[in-house]
């Protein structure tokens, strides 16, 4: 056969063949044969063969051995030499469990501990000798029992996150042992910094010898990892000369219910946390996207049915407890916790008795094992920290909804927050807050007002910005409406105290509590509906509690971020924006010249006007926030949620005569210099430069809110659709320029602030004029709707005629000016003018 083959391949199997030949004829390659004692060739021994490495499971006591240290709970998690391995029970394989990742603690500049960076739907399944940790996802849903669902599995296979192998074998059979040391000890995004920070702080990589597993806890239902991370960064944050970042993070992972809870649906009308599924299985002739509420599961008792259809309170089933974390100075507990049960009327209206305590942790003493780390525990936890916050997180299941469990974050610093609100709010008319410190039973209160707030977050409510529109502003004055209704229908606004009050208004009540819209909302989003036994069963009833409320404006939803609506704004009160200021800045007026006395500590004569230049630039930040409100009504459109069966508009443009008095509003209160606000014995206490700044960026900013593109827009197409009855362009350019150049006419001297403004208004003009609006990053888009062609909108046209109108002013009024100082600042005005109408 070999000569059948080509001349090529026949001389390298020659060659081999000659070679194998050579290898056991010749001495020289050849082994060497040993000869024994009777002069006998003996064959050479073979050399001993290694044992070839056993594949698969090792024996369990060859993996977890007697230094093992081990902890019982919803996986046995073994330590053996800063190695961490996780014992698996097989009923445990392919159930769904919650990751969740926290920034545990951070360095400055990099967010804050308790910040939540990543949660994921995980489960692990075996594959042979494999552990496959996968992502499991329900962005995609449809029913098991419909066809489609085998599409939509096929559409969205699991990434696999880790593959561990399998170490052992469990000693009864029943589960698996696996190394999980390197998910955290190694740079795995997921459990890590995120990319975003990555690419901020300009990250290269992990630095695994500055990186280790702190600690694995195992709890019954969850399992706490506790890492540091270290990164290589060319651009960190603080500390720069490190060249590095370290981070200690916390990767919580909890078992979900084998049975989800049943989904309530979401109303846009209705404010509340929630999440959203593609359903293929929907009747719709589209993907339907379905939006199912964030809510604790709440269920009657059995033996409790009957007395809930009666209208009787009943106790649920499990009830919503809050433990109040060990570190917490005594004196406040008291009040964290009552803010934790002020929930306890919406809940009455809900139908349940007794749904939500708080309760202090226990110690060591009375309960070894609590951990405010174990899922099963929800926590108020008091942090030692400078940040002035606190914020009210959960974790929820993804497939239902259901809150699992909620840590809210007290940072101690958030009481500065407090007293600083507390003071510019209320000082002109309350003795309590006329300090920089106040009564224990003071500051109580206010963290009690602050402690509701958060609960309610982790209850499901966002902020609810429509609230604070709700009451009339003289109904604020009133002891006895105030004392019935608080100062906003819902705690969740951003309503903060009362500044609307006057020292006249004595009893009135100042701060809000859970008001009857939070009792709404937790009735709407709580109380079972016994005859229902699906989601889409519980709809006619969900719409008629909704409609029953239908144009009263307590009930009102009003979503945070909308920055052109003027009823659901951020730190205001009332429905009329202008009065409410106009009575906030008569208060700052008070508050004004008692500053120097108020900020003093009869125990600190020697102090020094740090706490004086706080306040200052307080009653400076709330007037902004006053001028701040009063402008958004200028191209203002209100949105209030509807559904279609209601047949009523969604948006509707602001009532010309608001934005007229908006405008009016500024031109006396803000363009008109606030000299009230230029004290000249506090500013020669609190800095050398800086007076004229601070109003002149109040000024320009608003003007700069009002002539902004969008604004401008709405303006623009408020006059188009609605023609007499809209606020049109040009009368908003001639409001504007009439109230910021009142001296052409006369001749009169234009002070230093004015001259300011009067060229931040040329300057914007000239923005208007050759500037492009800024392209909106396609990620967010769809957030922000349409946007403005400058080119092509009537902005330019109508800018260019407002230049000329104010190049005849300003060449007029040159020659009536005498003082120096404005006729130099008019020619240098009207020189600005022409170069931006013929540039050269």
């Amino acid at each position: 056969m070999i000569k059948n083959l080509p001349r090529l391949l026949r001389l390298s199997v020659m060659t081999l063949g000659v070679l194998s030949m050579s290898l056991y004829s010749g001495d020289t390659f050849a082994q060497k044969k040993k000869k024994n004692k009777k002069g006998q060739t003996e064959a050479p021994a073979k050399p001993a063969e290694k044992p070839t490495p056993k594949k698969g499971p090792k024996p369990y006591d060859k993996v977890i051995t007697k230094e093992a240290k081990t902890q019982e709970g919803l996986f046995k998690v073994h330590e053996i030499d800063g190695k961490y391995f996780y014992e698996i029970q097989d009923s445990l394989l392919g159930r769904d469990m919650l990751m969740v990742v926290t920034i545990a603690k951070t360095a400055e500049g990099i967010g804050y501990g308790g910040e939540r960076t990543n949660t994921l739907m995980v489960n692990w399944d075996r594959n042979q000798d494999n552990i496959l940790l996968k992502i499991k996802s329900v962005d995609n849903f449809a029913a098991d029992s419909l066809p489609i669902a085998m599409a939509v599995e096929n559409s969205n296979l699991e990434p696999i996150l880790q593959r561990f192998p399998v170490e052992a074998n469990a000693t009864d059979s029943t589960g698996i042992v696996i190394d999980v040391t390197d998910l955290f000890a190694k740079d795995v995004q997921a459990v890590g910094l995120p990319s975003s920070r990555r690419t901020q702080y300009r990250v290269t990589r992990m630095d695994s010898d500055r990186s280790y597993i702190e600690r694995i806890s195992s709890y019954p239902i969850n399992i706490e990892a506790r890492y540091v991370n270290t990164y290589l960064a060319s651009n960190p944050p603080s500390n720069s000369s490190t060249g590095s970042i370290t981070l200690e993070m916390n990767t919580s992972m909890v078992l979900l219910p084998k049975e989800p809870m049943m989904q309530r649906l979401s109303d846009r009308r209705v404010g509340w946390f929630s999440r959203s599924m593609v359903d293929y299985g929907s009747d719709a002739q589209k993907a339907a996207t379905r939006r199912y509420l964030d809510r604790w599961r709440l269920e009657v008792k059995d033996e409790d049915i009957e007395k809930f259809k009666r209208g009787e309170l009943v106790e649920p089933k499990k009830q919503i407890v809050y433990y109040i974390d060990p570190a917490t100075p005594k004196k406040w507990v008291p009040y964290l916790k009552q803010g934790v049960e002020d929930w306890q009327v919406a809940f009455e209206a809900a139908g349940f008795k007794n749904a939500i305590i708080a309760k202090e942790a226990p110690t060591k003493e009375e309960d070894p094992t609590w951990s405010p780390e174990d899922a099963r525990f929800s926590v108020i936890r008091y942090f030692a920290s400078d940040i002035q916050n606190a914020y009210g997180p959960h974790v929820s299941d993804p497939r239902s909804g259901e809150i699992i469990e909620s840590d809210i974050g007290w940072y101690h610093n958030v009481m500065n927050l407090l007293r600083n609100w507390y003071f510019v709010q209320t000082a002109a008319i309350n003795p309590e807050a006329r300090s920089v410190k106040f009564k224990d039973e003071v500051m109580g209160r206010l963290i009690r007002f602050v402690s509701a707030h958060e609960v309610g977050h982790t209850l499901g409510l966002p902020h609810n910005f429509a609230s604070s529109h709700a009451y009339p502003v003289e109904k604020l004055r009133d002891p006895e409406f105030t004392k019935e209704m608080g100062t906003a229908p819902s705690i969740m606004d951003y309503a903060r105290f009362n500044y609307v009050a006057q020292p006249e208004d004595e009893g009135v009540s100042l701060m809000p509590n859970v008001g009857p819209y939070d009792k709404y909302a937790v009735a709407w989003g709580y109380r079972p509906i016994l005859d229902a036994s699906t989601p889409e069963e519980e709809l006619s009833t969900l719409d008629q509690w909704i409609t029953e409320k239908n144009g009263d404006p307590v009930y009102r939803y009003g979503r945070q971020g909308n920055s052109y609506d003027p009823t659901t704004q951020s730190e205001d009160l009332g429905d009329n924006s202008m009065l409410a200021s106009e009575y906030g800045i008569k208060n700052l007026k008070r508050i004004m010249p008692n500053l120097m006395e108020w900020t003093k500590e009869d125990d600190k004569p020697y102090k020094d006007y740090e706490d004086l230049e706080e306040m200052y630039g307080q009653v400076i930040g709330q007037f902004n926030r006053y001028m701040g409100h009063v402008r958004t009504h200028v191209g203002g459109v209100h949105e209030v949620y509807k559904a279609t069966g209601q047949e009523e508009a969604v948006y509707t443009h602001a009532p010309k005569e608001m934005q007229e008095g908006a405008v009016e509003f500024l031109n006396e209160n803000l363009f008109a210099t606030p000299t009230w606000m230029m004290d000249e014995e506090i500013i020669a206490r609190i800095g050398d430069f800086g007076a004229l700044e601070r109003i002149r960026s109040l000024q320009v900013n608003t003007l700069n809110g009002i002539l902004e593109w969008g604004r401008l827009g709405r303006v623009i197409e408020n006059e188009a659709l609605n023609g007499d009855q809209a606020y049109k362009i040009t009368e908003l350019f001639d409001d504007l320029r009439s109230g910021i150049w009142t001296e052409l006419p006369s001749g009169k001297t234009i002070d230093v602030h004015r001259r300011a403004l009067q060229r931040a208004h040329v300057e914007r003009l000239e923005l208007l004029m050759t500037g492009e609006v800024e392209p909106v990053p396609a990620r967010f888009r769809r957030f922000v709707g349409p946007q403005l062609n400058a080119s092509q909108s009537d902005i330019r046209p109508m800018v260019r005629g407002e230049l000329k109108t104010l190049e005849r002013q300003i060449r007029a009024a040159i020659p009536r000016t005498s003082d120096r100082m404005s006729k130099l600042h008019l020619e240098d005005a009207l020189e600005r003018v022409n170069m931006i109408l013929e540039p050269k």
